[in-house]
């Protein structure tokens, strides 16, 4: 048996008061531990429900990427065909340039001889 020397001795009420005591506090623990759980189980709902929530907007963002996987190849061969049709109407352009210099060059030099004619016969 263990030795009890030097502690004083509890009489039957004082156990009781004691006990009683011990009991009250472990409902107030198992009150609170019980509200913990509740707040706890919405907590897990709303979290599970945000969960699928999620889920369904991942499907939705890889449909989405699926669509964009399909539609690359389209939008390169688009780019392609928009680039050689830029290329074409840069080869139109430089024609067109080359067709119209010695024009402008003739332009330039008749109205230079037309200004020289009409300063020379004082017309200007």
């Amino acid at each position: 048996m263990a030795d009890r020397s030097g502690r004083p001795v509890r009489t039957g009420p004082e156990r009781i008061r004691k006990l009683a005591q011990a009991a009250l506090n472990a409902d107030v623990t198992v009150e609170q531990v019980d509200t913990i759980l509740e707040g706890l189980s919405e907590t897990l709902e709303d979290l599970n429900n945000s969960t699928g929530n999620l889920d369904a907007t991942l499907a939705r963002f890889n449909d989405t990427i699926s669509r964009i996987d399909e539609l690359a190849p389209r939008l390169i061969a688009v780019v392609e065909r928009l680039e050689g049709i830029v290329t074409r109407v840069e080869r139109i352009v430089d024609l067109g340039e080359s067709v119209i210099s010695p024009l402008t060059a003739t332009d330039h030099a008749i109205r230079g001889v037309l200004d020289r004619l009409r300063r020379g016969a004082g017309l200007s």
